[in-house]
């Protein structure tokens, strides 16, 4: 299986993502709950039209997003998988987010904190747009990969299709981080799978 990553070092140190070709299988149910992946860069005009010059499908175009200063795009891969593009000065994680949809935004920020020792670096709640967005990571956003947890007003269940597998988080112990996962879970009704 390969490793994907836009970082000098590998993926022991810096987030990837990992592409499995499964034989036999020839179509995915992305779901409803996977948002997106997304790609800092110091210009989203320029990257956009790159991708574009190589039969690349750009599904937004590079712009301020809606209410506020950041510039961005989104852009699908072959397998219609959304890429979101961020305009960001230089960063050590060019792979920087991760977006989940979730249906109790709470009880998943608890899960996230408890379970895997994040902390919430920003919150923003939108309701002229009906969603609030928390960022989770173990440094400020322009340090890290961060989980971006979207609740959708009145939205409380998502789909999680079959293409879509996990996010795996680095530990020292997976037998102790195991131990706390548990704990939590049964704390938060969550479910090991």
């Amino acid at each position: 299986m390969p490793f994907l990553g836009l970082a000098q070092n590998s993926e022991e140190t810096n987030f990837a993502v990992e592409l499995t070709y499964n034989y036999g299988v020839s179509s995915y149910d992305i779901g409803t709950g996977f948002g997106d992946f997304a790609i800092a860069t110091q210009d989203v005009y320029k990257l956009v039209e790159d991708v574009r010059a190589k039969g690349g499908e750009v599904t937004r175009e590079p712009g301020p997003v809606k209410g506020g200063k950041s510039v961005i795009a989104f852009v699908k891969d072959p397998d219609d998988y959304v890429f979101e593009l961020i305009q960001r000065g230089p960063t050590p994680e060019p792979l920087c987010q991760v977006m989940l949809r979730v249906g109790d935004l709470e009880r998943s920020i608890k899960f996230y904190e408890k379970a895997l020792g994040m902390r919430v670096v920003k919150k923003v709640d939108r309701p002229e747009y009906k969603y609030t967005i928390a960022m989770l990571g173990h440094a400020e956003e322009q340090e890290t990969t961060v989980l971006e947890l979207t609740y959708n007003y009145g939205v409380t269940e998502y789909t999680k299709g079959n293409a879509y597998a996990q996010v795996a988080i680095g530990t020292d112990d997976v037998y102790k981080s195991a131990e706390v996962v548990n704990h939590v879970i049964q704390e938060v009704r969550g479910k090991i799978t």
